[in-house]
């Protein structure tokens, strides 16, 4: 886990101005796991109130487009955000409140690249998402369905 003041460090070796929205930004993307953009923004106005979404939204593309954060989008999802790049590791989600979870390669260093037909292409990236039900909504829906007990 990267600390603030590797931030702007990261920053100069992608090439990019250090400024204090992309400070802010990559911070909360770190703090953050799989945050959506709202959640981004709203982390980022703890340290800069008067940031814009514009900013935000910016910071964010020019943070994906040079390798410093992923974004992912789950079918039917918001766009999330995340600082673990270049494992090529993968995402499970809960189908009831949408909570996202990193999962690695199931068998050695990303045997995922290998397709069983890649058509020609050289695969560079694999994205799998497994859904399913997180821990927390397995147990509330267990809850529910237990019998009540009768009182007498």
């Amino acid at each position: 886990m990267s600390t603030p003041t590797d931030f702007p460090q990261m920053l100069r070796s992608a090439a990019l101005r250090v400024t204090g929205p992309r400070v802010a930004v990559l911070g909360a993307v770190h703090a953050n796991p799989h945050a959506d953009t709202d959640t981004i923004i709203g982390a980022v106005r703890v340290a800069l109130p008067t940031v814009s979404h514009q900013a935000v939204y910016d910071c964010l593309g020019a943070l994906t487009t040079a390798g410093l954060i992923r974004r992912i989008q789950p079918a039917g999802s918001l766009a999330r955000y995340e600082a673990r790049v270049g494992d090529n590791h993968h995402h499970v989600v809960c189908r009831s409140c949408g909570a996202v979870a990193d999962v690695d390669c199931a068998v050695g260093h990303a045997p995922c690249l290998t397709a069983s037909d890649d058509g020609g292409f050289l695969i560079e990236e694999a994205e799998v998402i497994y859904w399913g039900t997180c821990p927390a909504c397995a147990r509330a829906a267990e809850a529910d369905a237990a019998p009540l007990a009768p009182t007498a």
